[in-house]
């Protein structure tokens, strides 16, 4: 008799569902504002096509259950970009999910920043600049090009290299960032990186990518390295195993952001070029959220064209802060000059 009552309340039940296996396909969860901020309110409601009876709603992100009051969700979450918001109810015993994807964006547009050039030196033109970082005192480059790809130490008031390394001519050098004595390098798209003892530059290891897309910038906090893809993620490397160990997303209050390219970390903050821009974002390391812009613009004018200069690839690439003069230190690929500068907000 038991048996024959749990078949019987399952068909009821599967029924009542409208005939669907699955119960969550008669709900979607309804927002009141497409374009959702960090720490807004924003109104919730539960679609229920069928009018079946459910109990214990509650609302997740990322794992955290979302406060609810008076109808409307509070998404004070860490991280911003792409989310799932989940609803989790009951109907009789059995637990249903409904999910909606959505963006949470930045709760404050960028501010404006300007510079103001303290000094320039000189740069080799033949550097097709993609890392720049400054270690010790001693200015490390990394530079790109399959054939011309380097890692190499520079007096940064002369311009004289005063080691280098060339790499295989198969391979594309991208960013690099320094940390415990060794330097970690990107390759662009050979899917490998590698560590170098940062003494002498004699390769330590190789290293693999999991899931980012390609190998764009490096910097890091000293615990963690933080690596761009050309996507809108930023990504954890664990400086051991060089495993990706999650991400944030660049996003502004309106919209996800995919261009950071070169990065340098300092306070919190992530100083990252943008792609083939005369431009700099600062992004919160923790939030992804994008809360300056630094306009370069008029600096690639003081640059002299020589023979390596390409007009369309001739950008803006290369920050790196130097802590004793507090000062930042930017460049682009084929300038015959290094700028140190500060940088201010706009007035």
């Amino acid at each position: 008799m038991g048996k024959l009552f749990s078949i019987t309340g399952a068909l009821l039940f599967f029924l009542g569902c409208g005939g669907s296996a699955d119960p969550a396909k008669h709900f979607s969860i309804q927002l009141e504002n497409k374009n959702i901020q960090q720490n807004q309110q924003v109104g919730v409601t539960l679609k229920n096509k069928k009018d079946i009876e459910i109990s214990d709603l509650r609302y997740y992100m990322d794992g955290k259950e979302l406060p609810v009051e008076n109808g409307k969700l509070t998404l004070g979450l860490p991280t911003l970009g792409n989310k799932t918001l989940v609803a989790k109810f009951k109907i009789e015993e059995q637990t249903v999910a409904v999910e909606k994807k959505l963006r949470l964006l930045a709760a404050a547009a960028p501010e404006v920043y300007t510079y103001e050039i303290v000094n320039s030196y000189p740069h080799d033109t033949g550097a097709y600049t993609q890392g720049l970082e400054f270690y010790k005192g001693t200015l490390y480059e990394s530079t790109g090009k399959r054939g011309a790809s380097t890692v190499r130490k520079v007096n940064f008031e002369t311009g004289e290299v005063l080691q280098q390394i060339n790499m295989d001519d198969s391979v594309f050098g991208e960013g690099i960032t320094i940390m415990n004595d060794k330097l970690y390098q990107l390759t662009w798209q050979s899917g490998m990186g590698y560590v170098y003892d940062v003494s002498n530059l004699e390769k330590i290891k190789n290293f693999t990518y999991g899931k980012s897309r390609e190998g764009w910038g490096l910097c890091n906090d000293g615990k963690k390295i933080f690596k761009s893809d050309g996507t809108e993620k930023i990504w954890f490397l664990d400086p051991e195993t060089l495993e990706e160990q999650g991400h944030i997303e660049i996003v502004t209050n309106k919209s996800i952001f995919n261009s950071a390219n070169e990065l340098e970390y300092v306070n919190g903050k992530i100083y990252a070029n943008v792609y083939q821009k005369e431009s700099m974002m600062i992004i919160d390391a923790t939030s992804g959220a994008i809360e300056g812009v630094i306009n370069f613009g008029g600096l690639k004018n003081k640059v002299n064209k020589g023979p390596e200069w390409d007009e369309g690839n001739s950008v803006l690439n290369g920050v790196a802060y130097h802590p004793e003069r507090e000062t930042f230190f930017v460049t682009g690929k084929n300038w015959n000059k290094l700028f140190e500068v500060k940088i201010r907000k706009k007035e």
